[in-house]
């Protein structure tokens, strides 16, 4: 009797799988992470998530990161026409060129988190982003690196305690992640202007 009260109680949970009728179907495993990015899914989503109060404070963010910039390297100054003169900080934060010019970068950015949902628009189009550096006369591809320190600066002041140490670790990978990829876009740029050239020269030769 007791060996078929058990049997009665395994029908009425659904058999030994522990399904009812009408139960929805599991949900499907997601995706495996691309192999290019160097974050985890659970990363990929942390920044993505953190990101979002970055972009409603796009303008502010990106002054603080040039200024901060600016503190460190005042030398690039002289790369911006608009805003070379700006020597002090109350100045460069006062300045509706800087600011313009910041919020252009922040977009650039926010372009490239929002990409890490797709791999091949992030890569072809942070690709564009560093080929176009290549054409600023004075601009040389190791200045990509001198945002990166800035950047993580700012986005802690901006998320303030919501910037944890394990946020901070996946900013880190994800910015060293988006200059790596700029700067193959501006070799990539320097490498066909430089073959172009040389073959201009053959073909005048011949």
């Amino acid at each position: 009797m007791g060996c078929e009260l058990g049997k009665l109680g395994l029908v009425q949970r659904g058999g030994e799988s522990g399904k009812r009728e009408g139960d929805l179907p599991e949900p499907p495993a997601p995706a495996p992470p691309d192999p290019r990015l160097p974050l985890t899914a659970k990363q990929k989503y942390s920044i993505m998530a953190s990101w979002k109060g970055i972009s409603r404070a796009m303008e502010p963010t990106g002054v603080y990161m040039f200024v901060k910039l600016f503190e460190e390297h005042q030398e690039l100054l002289s790369l911006f026409e608009k805003f070379k003169e700006l020597k002090t900080k109350e100045q460069q934060t006062s300045s509706m060129e800087l600011a313009e010019h910041a919020t252009q970068v922040m977009s650039t950015l926010d372009e490239g988190i929002k990409g890490l949902d797709n791999l091949d628009f992030f890569f072809e189009y942070l690709a564009q982003v560093g080929a176009t550096h290549y054409r600023i006369p004075g601009f040389h591809k190791e200045y990509f690196w001198r945002i990166e320190k800035p950047f993580l600066e700012a986005v802690k002041v901006t998320l303030g305690d919501r910037y944890t140490d394990n946020v901070d670790a996946i900013y880190q990978t994800t910015i060293k992640f988006i200059i790596r990829t700029l700067i193959e876009g501006y070799e990539k740029e320097e490498k066909r202007v430089k073959e172009e050239g040389a073959a201009g020269g053959k073909d005048k030769e011949a």
